[in-house]
Parts: C-alpha cells; structure tokens; sequence
C-alpha cells in the first residue's frame, strides 16, 4: 500500500515551490492508488507565521487537493518524540552535548562538529541531544542510495548531528523520521533541496529498526537570479482565483502531459487528468529549474 505525504512549515503562505512538491506528491500518490497525507510541520514556534496554517490548508483545497485522515500536528507529538529520544540515550545511540558553534570553529577551523561530546564522561547543562552516527568524521565514509529521480546519489556519512536543541525544541530529522514511521509512509516525494538530509534520516530509521521509505527529489524553482523560491527568499503566495493556471504551469515545470484547454478547466478536472497521465520518469533530474515569473 502506498502511503505519501505533504509536509509543510507553517511559516508562511503556500508558493509556487510549495505548490509543485504537493502536486508532484499528491499526483504520484494518487496514480499508484494510494494515500496522501498532510502533516503540518510546526514544532519551531518562533519561526511560524500567525494564521499560515489555516491558510496553507484553506489552498490545498482551494487547488482541489483532497488528504486522507486527519492532519498531523507535530507540536501534538512531542511525548512520543522524548520517548524516542529516551529509548536511544538508553541503547547509547544519542548523548548529550553543550558545544557551541563557536567552539566547534575554534577546535578544528570547521563548522563540521568533531564528536567532541561523544567521548566525554559527563555534560553539563543545557546540553542538546545528538545522534551517534555511523561512520561519524570519517572523510572518506560514504554511502550510496537510489533516487527515483535522481538515480543512484552518493553522499558523504553524516556527522554527529543534532535530535533535540539546546533550547528544548525538536530537530527537523528526528521528528519527521518519529513522524513518517507512526504514519507508515513508504514514498517521500519531496524538494531537491532536502537531498543531502536523506542520508541522516535512512541512518536513524535502521538505528529505529523501521523501514526506509523510497525518495524521489523533484527540482526546487528558482527565480531569475537563481534564488529557491521559498518563504524566507519572500516569494509570492499563490492565490486561490490563479490555482488552474498555476496547476497547469506546475505540470509543465514537472515536464507532464499538458492539453493547452487546462487553464480553463476546474482544479479538481486538472488534478485527476494529472493522476491519469502521471509520468515519474519525465520529471527532469536538474536539482533546481528557472521559473521565470519568480
């Protein structure tokens, strides 16, 4: 059963960017006749925008998406995030650690965190929690992985990288690995620019004894001057009178089947005209493509 999801962060209005990663999810998803979930991803609150998740959800369905289930919450989900973290502190998988980036330059000149932590005694407090990874600071450790995009993607062994701040709030990889296993996610179809964060979160799921779901990293958009379109670049929030033209240029950007009568259609006709044609393999590999109306 194929389960897939969209993930966004509430910390703004849904963009062009936005729009191509839950098309090419929902399409992918949809064609293969399973389910699609939506997961707000809010567990940073300084960074959330008042009233963007209602909005972000008020266009997904303005755009004609359709989620199965309820929508995840991760600031909902912090007690089984602890009770992860607590089973690996147990089975020595993560410790504790006060290293500045400050004091990671002065040691080595590099930003690139040394297991310094790793192999001390005691830590005092406020600590955050980092994954001990496999391989960790090994120049030459690498490990190979197959993208349904972009083939067969070598990277470098993650570092000893952080599951919970200093500050107390949650890491990006630990809560959407704890996330994708309790809702049994076998596809992530996602953004290029979350390629090389891939790595990190296969590490955990073997360290967690869970399934690796299969990856496909779509191109990011970019403007003119080739900045991603995204929140903290200001791109232009999609609005709901432009979600048939906008979905038509989206298929385009994918490299899709498009018939030039789209734009005139409904969101919902262009949806599941999208589901019927769907092709993977036309989406081109490049990590990131010129939108010229950025």
């Amino acid at each position: 059963m194929y389960i897939g999801r969209f993930a966004p962060s509430p910390t703004g209005p849904l963009h062009f960017g936005s729009l191509i990663a839950a098309l090419a999810s929902y399409a992918d998803a949809r064609s293969s006749g399973g389910q699609w979930l939506v997961r707000i991803e809010n567990t940073d609150p300084p960074r959330e925008v008042p009233e963007s998740t209602h909005q972000i959800l008020q266009t997904l369905e303005a755009y004609g998406f359709e989620w199965d289930g309820n929508v995840v919450w991760q600031h909902l989900q912090h007690d089984k995030y602890q009770a992860v973290l607590d089973k690996m502190v147990l089975e020595r998988l993560a410790y504790p650690c006060n290293c500045s980036r400050k004091q990671i330059m002065q040691r080595h000149h590099s930003n690139r965190y040394d297991n310094y932590c790793r192999h001390r005694d005691a830590v005092s407090p406020p600590s955050a929690m980092r994954f001990k990874a496999q391989d960790s600071y090994n120049a030459h450790a690498q490990e190979q992985w197959s993208d349904r995009i972009q083939g067969l993607v070598t990277s470098s062994c993650s570092d000893d990288f952080i599951l919970k701040r200093k500050d107390g709030l949650w890491a990006y990889q630990l809560a959407v690995v704890v996330d994708d296993i309790e809702s049994q996610i076998t596809h992530v179809v996602r953004g290029s620019d979350l390629l090389h964060e891939t790595p990190k979160q296969m590490q955990l799921q073997i360290a967690l004894n869970a399934p690796t779901p299969s990856y496909a990293h779509i191109p990011i958009a970019t403007s003119k001057t080739g900045q991603k379109l995204s929140k903290q670049n200001l791109a232009r929030a999609i609005q709901p009178h432009e979600s048939s033209k906008l979905l038509t240029e989206a298929l385009v950007f994918l490299n899709q089947i498009v018939d030039p009568d789209w734009p005139a259609a409904s969101p919902h006709e262009i949806l599941q005209q999208a589901i019927k044609n769907w092709d993977m393999t036309r989406i081109p590999q490049q990590l990131a493509l010129v939108r010229e109306k950025g």
